[in-house]
């Protein structure tokens, strides 16, 4: 298969919602690009048509988006495209673009953020009982090492 992977810079557009999607979590917001460009012939920066980009952050990720990102956050996300076409109440044809996250992080070209790792659970630490794992063999079954073939 072949996805169009993209990286958008821009800032967000709301607060993210998370709902829950079968058995997984999943964050949606939104993100505004709007690109600059510098006119020579005027010596200005001409800000460009905004585009708008709804954004899916699945499972874990989605979690520390809902926990780290506010509205008007400069943020980096990188992920699948996908453009959805449908119709809206009115019937007219709409276009929406949209990206499955895989990455995602605030934007430190634009200002500082502090990293805090998401603690994993501890995993169980008692030891097993020694009847788990031991293989028993019959008493008419030769040893593993009588079975293999002749050479």
């Amino acid at each position: 298969m072949h996805d169009t992977v993209i990286t958008l810079r821009g800032r967000l557009g709301g607060d993210v919602t998370v709902r829950a999607a079968g058995e997984a979590q999943v964050a949606s917001f939104r993100v505004a690009c709007t690109p600059r460009r510098y006119h020579r012939r005027s010596d200005t920066w001409v800000d460009g048509d905004t585009q708008w980009y709804s954004v899916n952050a699945w499972r874990a990720l989605g979690e520390n988006c809902a926990r780290s990102l506010r509205r008007g956050d400069p943020v980096v996300v990188h992920g699948r495209l996908e453009i959805r076409t449908w119709t809206n109440q009115a019937g007219e044809e709409v276009t929406s673009l949209e990206v499955e996250a895989t990455s995602v992080g605030h934007d430190l070209g634009r200002g500082t953020t502090r990293f805090a790792r998401t603690p994993r659970p501890v995993e169980d630490a008692t030891p097993l009982p020694p009847e788990v794992g031991v293989v028993e063999r019959a008493e008419d079954e030769p040893p593993a090492q009588d079975r293999s073939p002749a050479a």
